[in-house]
């Protein structure tokens, strides 16, 4: 061959030999063909196999199959966000007509997509209260998807689960959660019954703050189909590069968590007795939903939040942060405060409040009391007597 070829082709080199202990990164958007026969019947490969970059290389096989066994799941399909795993659980298991009932206490870009995106394509959504009081009323027969978030973003309500799955089984309603905040390390969603179990790996997965990307994992394998032809319609896909990232991440997950679990809690059990705020985390006795946390849940992980009773000098204690940053997600090294406010539905006792979402990272305990001793003091008016 001349040069200008030796260039673009890669020569074959013997692997006898060699092992290691990381996922090779493997980069492609064009699959060849070992022959004509085997491009003519491409379309024939299962959804395991390979034919062209977008669904997957052997790397996101690998994260896949590692999700799946800690999910308890028989497949799970990779997207590009949290978000885009929502998205694509709805699009998945709705039609025109048809009905999704979410939790009040659901991420927010959730209802904006209801609202947003389904409405105008004839998809219907209500809200129904994180305790389901009212869930079994709001069930017709337009109903096809209950979706779940436990505990719920910002206010931390926990499910009743297992009561809910029953209600949809019952009806032959599909179930889905957000399972972000448990991962399945603290929760198995499948195993109890839920059809549909997304996380943002963005967070825990990632673990290191540089990557999006979200997966859902499931039993069925023809509700697995549904998942990918609707990534295939919109051309959805996750590169090698992220599927990585998250490779390396999901290696010291488990011991990053317990961890930032650990301190987390006891955090909040130390503002608790300080009474500097509604403290709203599923391990104490006075966050809603406790019992139930206690009944499902094999720990805690590193997020909660506090209700502020005053918030007239919060900026003033955020610009004198000296470990925490100010950052809206969680799961990675660094600890982080975001402060927001909800407008929720049947006169929310925490409406128009001011809550400080707090995630807790891999810094020193002491050096994270302290800067929270300094931002309380800021925000109580102590610092200035």
């Amino acid at each position: 061959m001349r040069d200008a070829t030796l260039c673009p082709i890669h020569p074959t080199v013997s692997e006898d030999g060699y092992a290691s202990l990381t996922v090779p990164t493997h980069r492609a958007s064009t699959i060849v063909f070992e022959d004509a026969a085997a491009y003519a019947t491409r379309g024939q490969r299962d959804l395991d196999s390979y034919s062209y970059g977008l669904h997957g290389t052997p790397t996101n096989r690998v994260l896949e199959a590692q999700l799946s066994a800690l999910e308890g799941a028989k497949h799970t399909v990779l997207l590009p966000s949290g978000q885009t795993a929502i998205a694509v659980c709805f699009l998945a298991a709705l039609r025109p007509g048809d009905t999704v009932l979410i939790p009040d206490s659901a991420y927010p870009p959730v209802l904006g997509f209801c609202r947003n995106f389904l409405a105008p394509l004839g998809i219907h959504h209500r809200i129904y209260r994180p305790d389901g009081s009212d869930l079994a009323a709001q069930i017709d027969d337009s109903v096809r998807l209950i979706w779940m978030e436990s505990p719920g973003s910002t206010t931390m309500e926990v499910q009743d689960l297992p009561a809910i799955v029953a209600l949809a089984r019952d009806r032959g309603i599909l179930t889905g959660i957000d399972n972000t905040w448990a991962t399945p390390l603290l929760f198995k969603p499948l195993a109890h019954g839920v059809d549909l179990s997304m996380q943002a790996l963005t967070k825990y997965v990632g673990g290191h703050s540089d990557l999006l990307m979200g997966s859902v994992s499931v039993n069925d394998s023809d509700l697995r189909q549904r998942l990918r032809d609707q990534m295939r319609f919109l051309g959805l896909g996750v590169p090698a590069d992220a599927v990585a990232l998250a490779l390396r991440g999901i290696e010291t997950m488990a011991v990053r968590m317990a961890h930032q679990g650990r301190i987390a809690l006891d955090i909040a059990q130390d503002l608790a007795a300080r009474n500097l705020g509604e403290v709203l985390h599923p391990a104490l006795p006075s966050c809603p939903g406790h019992d139930l946390w206690c009944r499902d849940f094999a720990g805690a992980s590193g997020v909660f939040s506090v209700v502020l009773p005053d918030a007239s000098r919060l900026n003033a204690a955020l610009d004198a942060l000296q470990v925490f940053a100010i950052g809206a997600s969680w799961g990675g090294t660094r600890s982080l405060m975001a402060p927001m406010t909800i407008t929720r539905a049947n006169g929310h006792p925490r409406n128009d409040k001011t809550i400080l979402r707090l995630q807790i990272g891999l810094e020193d305990p002491a050096d994270l009391q302290a800067d929270l001793n300094a931002f309380f003091s800021i925000l109580t008016n102590q610092a200035d007597a």
